[in-house]
This record gives C-alpha cells, structure tokens and sequence, in this order.
C-alpha cells in the first residue's frame, strides 16, 4: 500500500514538459481515430474487469451502479499521463505555497473550532493535532479543495491505459470494494486525476485499511466528514508507526566548524556537540536524528526524527515532508525559519540530478536508479562523495558537484 502512493506519486511528477511540447500536435482525424479506439479499449477493459470484480464480492448492482454513465476514457486524465509538468520545484518556492500566511491563518482558525475533535484524535493515536491539521491543509487546503473528478472513471482510465503496470487495476477494484461496503455513492466519490481521494487524498486501498469513522454514522466519510478525515489522517500516520515522543524534526542553528561528517545520532548527542534549537526550546533526550540540509551548508538546517519517513510514507517528497513540517509547527505557535534559502543558486533540474546520480553510481557510491529524484537514497551517496573528497558533507546536489563527477 505505501509502496502504491509512492508509485503514484513517481508517475504523476515524473515526466518533463518539454517532452510533450516536442510531439506534433494531431490532427482532427487522428483525433477521432485515436478517441474510437481508447473508448474500445476502455469498453474491453471494464467487461473483462467485471467477473473479477465480482469474484471479489462486489455486487453486479454495484458494479453497475459505479459504471452508469461511464462511457469511455476521461481525456483529461489521459492528458496528464501523456504530457506531464516539470519534474519539480526547489523545495524553497514549495513552501511558499505550501506554507503561506493566509493558509497558517486559515489552519490555526479551523484549529480553534475543530480543538475538542483534535484533542480526542491527538489522545487515542499519539498524532498532535498540529500535524493532523498540518496534513489537512497541505492535501485539500483544509477541506476546500479535495478534487472533483469522479474516482472510477479516473481510476479506470489509467488502469485501461495500463499505466504503472496493474496499480491502478488494484486501486480501482478497491473502489469497488469502498462502495459495495455503502461508505459512499459511486457519484460522491470523487478526487483527483490520480485517483487520490477527499479531503485526505488517500488511494482505495489506503482507504480500505486505514479510514475511520469517527463521528459514528456507520460511514468512514473522507470527503464530507472532517472528523472522519481528521481522524483518518491521525490513524494512518499511528499505523505507519509515528512516535509520539519526538516531534518530525527540529530547526537548529549549529555551531562554528561543526563537523557535517557525522550527521547522524542521538539527540542528546546533538545537544551536547552544540545543535541548538532555533525557537529555543531543547532537544529532546533521547531518540534518534539526523541532519537535513535541504537548501546545502548555509541554508536553513534540520534535526529530523523518524518520523519524518512517515510524513515521506504518506507523500514521498522531501519538499513535501518537510512543509507539512513546517506548516505543523507554524501552526502550534512556532517562529519562521530564520536561515534565508539559496533562492538565487544554480540548481539541477531532473537532467542534471540524473547525470549525477550516474556519475555518483560510476563512484560506487548509488546503487538506485537514475530517476532524476532527490531524495534520502541521493542524499546520502551525495554526502558519501563529499566526506570521500573532503569537502562539507552537507548532502546538497549541486551543478558543481555533478560537473567534479563528470572531469575525466
């Protein structure tokens, strides 16, 4: 089930515009060829889904019910899986959106009107309530914006295209499963392009194994319930294992010459090799850390726990594990960072963090595959190098570092 999000997440953000561009534009016959034939194979593809489904205990009126209307292929989704944006942003100009004024305000406001449903999530999974609303407002905006496409057309138009395999076959059979259990109506259930659901944005089988029905109507409802999504959220995130003794990472100001090398340990090792905090507040401790530079050496720095893996579980995205950091913290009271980012740096783009990650496989230093994707896996093979060659282990993927690679 993690490993599904994470796909989708791969698939939805892995495909470069200029790729698309590229392509000559159809013409209106090719058009109207292209659309009989997707509407076939997507007809093929439901009738040949249909006895599994109901292998599956999914009823024929269910099965019927969640297909009423549903003629062919979404087109917009198909769009979105032949001509995707940019790889991605730097994770500074993430935040800004992400964690903007107006959404800190408008969170702390549904915080004070929701504290008594927060305080009785926060009680029975461990979750603070500041990164259940944290959550809320990063994947809908707090409710506001939890996707209008309809989720079996969605899902069955990826799943007939095959893209990413049988993933979305899986997922939508686990729709299936979410209406013939009554939890919503085929014409409610709706998300985004991707399938991802509500106000939460969890895929079926995250649904399946995770929603709650906390206001006890007898329905785990995501997408007009905000106790339940609350709930949901806080129920996930305890399964995914979140410790409740650390928080997901803390914003520290380390001291003169402090030795990047050894960016991992204990809290309390930590403190006494000088980290402070940046709000002031101490570290706890026990527990254990690491150091995350995301911007590089003179950019804002971070101790981060293991809960920032399961942040990651929910979204595989440093950007956004760490806004939905932030954001939490932002919302309980906490200051803005006060290291500024490298707005201004050259930075790669999904060419240049590939090239790197051959030369740094060409090291003996990554073994992953060169997928063009900052992440932990990178970071540390960057980081690796830099310690190697004696410079600061910061862990940042520069231009520089991919062109030292690159000299014969």
């Amino acid at each position: 089930m993690r490993s599904a999000r994470i796909a989708i997440l791969a698939g939805c953000i892995g495909c470069c515009a200029s790729t698309a561009l590229a392509e000559p534009a159809p013409g209106p016959a090719a058009v109207r060829k292209s659309a009989r034939g997707d509407a076939a194979a997507f007809g093929a593809f439901v009738a040949a889904l249909r006895p599994d489904a109901l292998a599956r205990g999914i009823s024929p009126k269910t099965f019927e019910a969640a297909f009423r209307g549903v003629s062919g292929p979404d087109p917009a989704v198909l769009a979105r899986i032949k001509g995707q944006g940019e790889f991605g942003r730097p994770v500074w100009e993430y935040l800004v959106g992400a964690v903007s004024p107006g959404r800190i305000a408008r969170g702390r406001a549904r915080g004070a009107a929701l504290r008594a449903t927060l305080a009785v999530i926060e009680a029975r999974t461990g979750v603070p309530a500041s990164i259940v609303l944290a959550f809320w407002g990063v994947e809908s905006d707090f409710g506001a914006s939890g996707g209008t496409v309809p989720t079996v057309r969605a899902l069955a138009t990826l799943a007939a295209a095959r893209h990413r395999g049988d993933l979305f076959r899986d997922e939508l059979l686990a729709a299936l499963a979410i209406l013939e259990r009554g939890d919503i109506a085929p014409e409610a259930m709706r998300g985004s392009w991707a399938g991802a659901m509500g106000q939460v944005q969890f895929l079926p089988s995250t649904f399946l194994a995770h929603a709650v029905d906390f206001d006890g109507d007898g329905h785990r409802d995501i997408w007009t319930s905000e106790a339940d999504a609350l709930a949901s959220i806080a129920a996930y995130l305890k399964d995914l294992g979140w410790n409740p003794n650390v928080a997901w990472g803390y914003a520290v100001r380390l001291p003169e010459a402090f030795d990047l090398a050894r960016h991992a340990g204990d809290l309390s090792e930590f403190s006494r090799r000088g980290v402070r905090r940046v709000d002031g507040g101490s570290l706890p401790e026990a527990g254990a850390a690491a150091l995350f530079l995301p911007g590089g050496a003179g950019g804002p720095v971070f101790l981060i726990t293991d809960n920032f893996a399961v942040i990651r579980a929910y979204n595989t995205s440093d950007a956004y594990a760490l806004a939905v950091g932030h954001l939490a913290d932002r919302l309980a009271g906490g200051p803005p960072l006060a290291a500024p980012w490298p707005s201004g740096a050259a930075r790669l783009d999904r060419a240049g963090l590939q090239a790197l990650q051959r030369g740094l496989a060409s090291e003996g230093l990554y073994s992953g595959e060169a997928d063009g994707r900052a992440g932990p896996v990178l970071r540390d093979a960057v980081r690796r190098y830099q310690i190697r060659e004696g410079l600061p282990a910061d862990g940042y993927a520069t231009p520089a570092l991919r062109d030292r690679l690159a000299r014969p």
